[in-house]
């Protein structure tokens, strides 16, 4: 059973308190449609109140700019009925496009741009002076229930977007020294494998958190604010993590003094818990001394010891030891970010912030958007049939809202379910209880427990898209005004409207060009694969930060396709997250190979090298080396290249190509086998 916290009946009571005020202010106010007023809290609101600030924004931007669209097609095609589908049709798959592009809130804007075109238009079409009338009234009363509940969020008991990242990102942090001491040690296989799903679960709920938290905080926003950044650095961590546990050589004289600081500093963060951030100034500083132990200690190693497998394993630890360092940096900048910047010794400067765009994708959510509403709205201009209108915007407004999901079909599902457990709650209420006991206060004491229950399982990741689903449309259905009156058989063609429209969006998402998670997964490998042949084959060396950013944007998204994958997703995204590890590992050898510290014939080796890697491995062609011949070759030539020179960027370079080596072969599903 889950129990909900204090903070969840906070939510719950706020969220609901909200929704009565509007609805109150647009009684007081004779709107016309009031529970648009009192929905509208309830579609905004988040736990968080940074999110309800970014979903009520775009909510507006988005109704504005669909509104704006209804009247212009309106007045654009006047009494042509075949125009009028065909242009709104057409507007709701560009908004669909443009959703699948951009990112949460950004997309939820940009969907419901589309289908608010369609909540007007379509009740307007033949009446053009109906158009601005509903638009007005429309924008009116969803800017009513924004006002409300963004006061609500951050004045009842606030819960800030900053402080909720900052408490996740500490707990991940503790979480990432246990995996990593745990796999130093020899910990348990099956409690590291759940520590690990639980960290990159963590990693995408917080790039998820990062996106609401611009209109609450400043400091937060994406190009004002590494959060980013940090979070991928997080992800280095682990990658970095998992290569040094699957080639560890406890034995080795120069490595073990570094190793056992490094487990050291983990053991120590561990035990000290979350509590132990609140200064991160020690543990920077010691991660700075390993980092630079790492860096001296192959001068330490004896004659007969393996030197490039030394230096390898010793600058994967020094990577580690940097990018935990970045982490807590970040952690400290969110805190306080004119405080870190000040404390920084780096150039202040804008992170690199590239993202992934999937136009295939995209082009295929909009080609289904918009011919299912083409067919709906088709059907309801044939006939004219009033309770059509309803399946039609239903339509519009799931095949383009879900379109983007990793998994539309069993988030529509989830939305169906919702909704249907709202029928009978909204009958009894609605239909017999308040027409019988009229007045706002009856109506308080039957709706508010409905309500509570509902934005409790708002509150609860697992239940969010019912509970969301069944508030909205218990409101909905119950369709509050001042003087609520029986009328079943509208109530019931309501319903049943709009549950068939939910489940003709399924169906479209199902039959028409249906989503196929292991082909997005393997455009997505692609599409990293790809950046490592540029970093290799570019004629400049691309920025480390460039890299890193686009590839763990695509990390992210490929999160949610891999989950579902089973094992392959799960080696897909271990290889992906340490793509990133080869990825800093070629441009130290394009730095290298640029430099005057490597003789001619090694420059050649590492340029001949890159090009191989990039054909052999990422552009496949017939007759290609195997990934684990490819391997064993480079381990090879890194070796005879220390053996011919033993001075330090040589054995960089050597110890470079060693961890590349060592990556083909722990990840050959990611480098050598999805196609």
């Amino acid at each position: 059973m889950i129990r909900p916290t204090r903070a969840d009946w906070v939510f719950a009571i706020r969220t609901t308190a909200a929704g009565l005020l509007a609805l109150f202010i647009a009684y007081a106010l004779e709107l016309e449609q009031p529970q648009w007023a009192m929905m509208t809290v309830f579609i905004v609101s988040q736990p968080v109140a940074g999110m309800v600030l970014a979903k009520g924004f775009f909510r507006l931007l988005g109704t504005l700019v669909g509104a704006l669209a209804a009247v212009s097609i309106s007045v654009a095609v006047g009494g042509s009925p075949w125009l009028f589908v065909a242009v709104l049709a057409i507007w709701i798959g560009l908004c669909t496009f443009a959703a699948s592009l951009l990112r949460n809130p950004e997309a939820y804007g940009a969907a419901l741009a589309g289908y608010t075109a369609a909540i007007i238009a379509m009740p307007a079409f033949g009446h053009q002076h109906l158009a601005v009338e509903l638009a007005v009234a429309r924008c009116t009363e969803i800017m009513l229930g924004i006002v409300c509940a963004g006061i609500a969020s951050r004045l009842i008991l606030p819960q800030l977007a900053r402080d909720a990242i900052i408490q996740r990102l500490s707990r991940s942090i503790i979480d990432l020294a246990t995996y990593t001491h745990a796999a130093f040690a020899g910990g348990d296989r099956a409690k590291m494998a759940a520590l690990h799903r639980k960290l990159i679960a963590e990693t995408q709920a917080l790039a998820e958190m990062r996106a609401y938290a611009r209109l609450e905080a400043p400091s937060l926003a994406t190009h004002g604010h590494p959060v980013r950044r940090t979070l991928g650095h997080f992800l280095s961590a682990l990658s970095t993590t998992r290569m040094l546990h699957g080639h560890a050589a406890p034995q080795n004289v120069a490595l073990m003094p570094v190793r056992n600081e490094l487990k050291s500093v983990l053991v120590d963060l561990s035990a000290a818990g979350v509590e132990a951030l609140e200064d991160t100034s020690p543990w920077i500083a010691r991660l700075d001394a390993i980092a630079r132990q790492a860096r001296r200690a192959p001068e330490k190693a004896a004659e007969g010891d393996d030197r490039v497998g030394t230096v390898a394993r010793l600058t994967l630890a020094a990577e580690f030891a940097d990018t935990l360092k970045e982490v807590l940096l970040g952690l400290d900048a969110i805190r306080e970010p004119a405080a870190a910047a000040a404390k920084s010794n780096r150039p202040r400067r804008q992170p690199a912030l590239v993202v992934h765009r999937d136009h295939e994708a995209a082009l295929r959510n909009a080609v289904r958007a918009a011919l299912a509403t083409t067919l709906v709205i088709s059907f309801w201009m044939a006939t004219r049939w009033a309770d059509v209108a309803g399946v039609a915007i239903i339509v519009a407004v799931v095949s383009s809202l879900f379109a983007s999901r990793p998994a539309p079909l069993e988030t529509s599902w989830e939305f169906f379910k919702g909704t249907l457990l709202a029928v009978p709650f909204s009958f009894m209420v609605g239909q017999i209880a308040l027409p019988a006991l009229p007045g706002f206060g009856w109506f308080t004491l039957f709706v508010v427990p409905v309500l509570i229950v509902g934005a409790l399982g708002m509150a609860n990741r697992e239940l969010v898209g019912v509970a969301t689903a069944f508030a909205i449309n218990f409101l909905a259905f119950l369709n509050p005004h001042e003087k609520m009156v029986y009328a079943p058989q509208a109530f019931f063609n309501s319903t049943i409207s709009i549950l068939i429209g939910i489940l003709l969006a399924m169906g479209v998402f199902a039959v028409v060009l249906p989503a196929r998670p292991h082909v997005f997964a393997a455009r997505l490998v692609k599409a990293m694969q790809e950046d490592l042949a540029r970093l290799c084959l570019h004629e400049r060396v691309p920025r480390r930060s460039a890299f890193e950013s686009l590839a763990y944007d695509r990390i992210n998204q490929l999160l949610p396709y891999a989950m579902r994958l089973g094992q392959t997703g799960k080696e897909l995204l271990a290889g992906s997250v340490a793509s990133v590890t080869v990825g800093v590992e070629i441009v130290r050898l394009r730095k290298l190979q640029l430099s005057d510290k490597l003789t001619a014939e090694d420059k050649a080796f590492v340029s001949g090298f890159l090009k191989q890697f990039a054909r052999d491995v990422l552009l496949p062609s017939p007759g290609r080396k195997s990934t684990s011949a490819l391997a064993e070759t480079t381990r090879q030539n890194a070796t005879a290249m220390a053996d011919r020179h033993d001075d330090a960027e040589t054995l960089q370079a050597a110890a470079s190509l060693r961890v590349i080596a060592a990556a083909l072969d722990d990840y050959p599903v990611f480098f050598g086998k999805i196609r």
